[in-house]
């Protein structure tokens, strides 16, 4: 029983605040697992950004089959819906072109690769 708890106490800890794993990905370039709407998906993120007094990011669905490389984009995830988080030991490589913009003008940036 003390080893069930234990694991459950270190699962527990990214869920209570994923600000430090999902800052760390966009600095290094590193994925994310993550679930999110109860699928796991990988997540390569670009931004972190604040709407509405709720905090979001913008990020490549990794996880997606998508029918050629310029019609990749970026999806927003609002952070109080992700669980399970999980810095991954693989870098991503920015989508050629990216530019860095918000997806909405009200949108205010806290932290881009």
């Amino acid at each position: 029983m003390h080893n069930d708890d234990s694991t459950s106490s270190t699962l527990a800890e990214p869920v209570a605040n994923p600000l430090p794993i999902l800052m760390e990905g966009i600095a290094r370039h590193r994925l994310v697992q993550a679930q999110y709407n109860g699928a796991v998906f990988k997540l390569a993120p670009y931004q972190l950004f604040e709407r509405h007094k709720d905090l979001f990011i913008s990020a490549l669905n990794m996880s997606k089959t998508w029918a050629s490389d310029d019609e990749r984009r970026l999806g927003q995830f609002k952070i109080a819906g992700l669980s399970a988080l999980e810095l991954l030991d693989e870098e991503f490589v920015p989508i050629p072109g990216y530019d860095g913009s918000l997806p909405r003008a009200e949108d205010v940036l806290l932290l881009a690769i």
